[in-house]
Formats: C-alpha cells, sequence, structure tokens
C-alpha cells in the first residue's frame, strides 16, 4: 500500500464504522467473489478445493478491509499476506495473471461495496470514501505487487529446483548408472522418449567459447550439460536423421575439439554414448578445433584407449626418429602427415607443404629408412599412421 493519505480523527472514525459495518457482510461478500472468479476463468476452480479457496479468500479480504481503516503506523499485515498468498499459488500452479485479477477483482468488489453503503445515507461518510480513494488503490496495487513479487520468486525457486532434479537425473543417465525407473523418470522430465536413437557429443571445457549450442534443429533436440571439465550435449534423433546430421547442426556453433558417439538406442544406453564420446574427444590433438565423430576415427581410437600399447607403438616404430633434433623430427613427420591426408600423392602433398614433389619423396624415403618400414608394404603403412597418431595426442610419444 502506498503512502496512506493524511486524514483526521473524524475521517479516520467514519471510515473505521464504514468497515466494521462491511465485515459484517464479509460472507456474502466472499460469496459475490468466488462467483466472479469462476465466471472468469474456470482453471480458479481446478487448481484448489473450493471450501479452502472460500477461506483464503475471506482472510485476504479481512485483513485488506481492516487495513483500509488501520492506524497510519500500523503494521501491514496486508502484504505480509499477500506475499504468503503469492508464494502459495505459484507452488499449487495458479497463471501469474489469474493472481493478480483476483486481488483487484476483490478490491473492485470492496469498493463498490463501502460506496454503496455510503451512498445516499451519509453524504459525510461519501465524502470520506472519495477523499480516501485513492489510499484504497494504493493499498490493492501494493498487495498485488507484493504477491507477484513473491509468486515470481518463488516460481524462480521451483524451476532451480526442478533444473536441479532433472540435471540430477541426466547427469545419473551420463554415469551409466542403474536404478528401476530411472530412464522413465528422465523421459518424463526431459520430454523426451525413453527408447529411440541417441547420440552423446563432448565437448573440451577449455575451449569453451560464447556460441549458441544448438537446441532444437532439423528434427534433432540437444539437451546440454555443463560439467567441470567438458559440456556434454544428449542428441535425440528424429526420424530419418543421423549423426551426418548432428555435425552439421554442431558446425560453426562449436568450435571444438569435441567428440560424438555412435547412435545409441535409448536413454538407458547414455552413460555408454557419453564414454565414447570421450573416447572420440581424446583422438583430438592438443591444438585440434574439429568436432569428430567416432565411427570415423576407429583406428586412432584404438590407439588412445590403449595409452601404453600406444607408447610402446610410437617407441617401436619411431625410435630412431625420436633422436633426431626437433626440428628434423618436425619435418619429417609433417611430410608423412601430408601424403597420407592427400592419399599417398606426393605432388598434392608438395604443393601443401610448399616444396618439390622429389622433396617430398626425398623425405619419405629418409623416414622408411629410420623406421625400418616400407610405406609400400599395406602393414608397415598401418603401423606408421596409428604410430603417427599416436605421437600428435597428448602425452604419447614424449
Amino acid at each position: 500500500m502506498g503512502a496512506r493519505r493524511r486524514r483526521t480523527g473524524h475521517d479516520w472514525k467514519l471510515l473505521a464504522e464504514s468497515c466494521t459495518a462491511l465485515l459484517e457482510r464479509l460472507p456474502e461478500l466472499v460469496d459475490e467473489h468466488m462467483r466472479q472468479l469462476a465466471e472468469h476463468s474456470p482453471v480458479y476452480g481446478e487448481f484448489l478445493p473450493y471450501d479452502q479457496q472460500w477461506r483464503e479468500a475471506q482472510d485476504a479480504m479481512r485483513i485488506g478491509i481492516e487495513t483500509i481503516s488501520a492506524p497510519r503506523d500500523s503494521p501491514r499485515r496486508d502484504l505480509e499476506y499477500a506475499e504468503d498468498a503469492g508464494r502459495r499459488r505459484a507452488q499449487q500452479g495458479l497463471p501469474l495473471e489469474l493472481l493478480v485479477h483476483a486481488y483487484r477483482s476483490a478490491g473492485y468488489l470492496v469498493w463498490d461495496a463501502l460506496l454503496e453503503a455510503a451512498t445516499g445515507r451519509e453524504p459525510e461518510r461519501l465524502g470520506v470514501l472519495m477523499r480516501s480513494a485513492t489510499m484504497v488503490w494504493s493499498a490493492v496495487d501494493a498487495q498485488a505487487a507484493a504477491a507477484t513479487e513473491a509468486y515470481l520468486a518463488t516460481e524462480m525457486e521451483l524451476r532451480r529446483r526442478t533444473d536441479e532434479r532433472l540435471q540430477a537425473l541426466l547427469d545419473a543417465l551420463l554415469e551409466g548408472q542403474e536404478a528401476p525407473g530411472l530412464a522413465a523418470r528422465a523421459a518424463a522430465g526431459l520430454d523426451l522418449p525413453e527408447r529411440g536413437p541417441y547420440a552423446v557429443v563432448v565437448l573440451r571445457s577449455e575451449r569453451r567459447e560464447p556460441l549458441r549450442r544448438p537446441v532444437e534443429e532439423a528434427g534433432l533436440r540437444f539437451v546440454w550439460r555443463m560439467r567441470a571439465d567438458c559440456e556434454v550435449g544428449v542428441v535425440a534423433l528424429g526420424p530419418g536423421q543421423g549423426l551426418d546430421g548432428v555435425a552439421r547442426a554442431l558446425d560453426g556453433r562449436c568450435s571444438g575439439p569435441g567428440g560424438i558417439s555412435p547412435v545409441v538406442a535409448g536413454l538407458a544406453e547414455l552413460g555408454r554414448a557419453r564414454r565414447l564420446a570421450e573416447l572420440a574427444l581424446r583422438t583430438c590433438a592438443p591444438d585440434a578445433s574439429a568436432v569428430v565423430r567416432l565411427d570415423q576415427r576407429m583406428p586412432t581410437a584404438l590407439v588412445v584407449s590403449q595409452p601404453e600399447l600406444a607408447s610402446r607403438l610410437v617407441a617401436d616404430v619411431f625410435g630412431a626418429l625420436l633422436e633426431l633434433e626437433p626440428p628434423d623430427r618436425a619435418v619429417l613427420l609433417e611430410t608423412l602427415d601430408a601424403w597420407l591426408s592427400c592419399e599417398g600423392s606426393a605432388g598434392r602433398a608438395a604443393g601443401r607443404l610448399y616444396c618439390h614433389r622429389n622433396t617430398v619423396f626425398n623425405r619419405l624415403r629418409r623416414l622408411e629408412q629410420l623406421t625400418s618400414r616400407s610405406l609400400a608394404r599395406p602393414r608397415d603403412l598401418i603401423e606408421m599412421t596409428l604410430a603417427l597418431d599416436a605421437y600428435r595426442l597428448a602425452g604419447v610419444g614424449g
């Protein structure tokens, strides 16, 4: 309620008498209030039993009427009650606009009843009411504002608790926990199918940029989860959608590095999908910027999944090469990488390296001599390719 208008003792006495008389009519006022609310919207009758609504409306209107004639410095019980009502209605799920309408409707009802009682009987009493109009409507506005503020704060808190609960369910699925009904509860809370094609995306957190992550796109639905060391996205694939669509949706919105799991058959398999997405991420070099699919990185994934064997592979294949000066070693490995990326074309590799085609051949021959392997032999080529992958990944190769 805004500032109460300063009033004389005589005015206050007449206003108090009017309010006292109005309190005697309170039951019929509450009945009329409930009728008007039901006429305005059937939702009022759906969220709470009629008897409970009636009692709460009676308390609110009684406190509001008493506030009109209360001494200027008396406690604001009407605002305290409005705050409580706002919290209750948010918890009960009544739409905010209906809560505000109820307050304003009650205000009109009380004001009309006060005017009706004074009209034609005591002109002086009517004058007092008219002088009090600003104060009365300030009270109604303040009550509605207090209820609204409490409603919004409670709604935010409820949403936060709901989000935390859903995040806990999602975390449990991503950790691979097995609990009765876990997938079903998560499906209901997240509005996702319990069964159906899913994939998981894992992005390295230290490379995270303020880009807009996709949420709904081309038949895909993403649910993102921030974790301490990474960002995880659960992707529900629509009909006809596959991992190509996931990669396209992420392109330009996630700078990487990141990994995409193979498709799994439901929410209960998200734990396995997350582990596979993390494995795909581990195939990315420290300076990588792409979001890669595990199904397109299987040989490298085999290497990184066995770090001890990967280290032995690097030492066995590149042993003599590792003894070279770092610049010489880097040139030879860069040439091998370019040659492999160009599908064995020395000419294309030369163009990428800005050198002569014969220079590429010379470097590759030297590499073959140092490794005692031939790039023309399939088995040797596989070993050198996997050793190069292992060497370039963090923590492998020294």
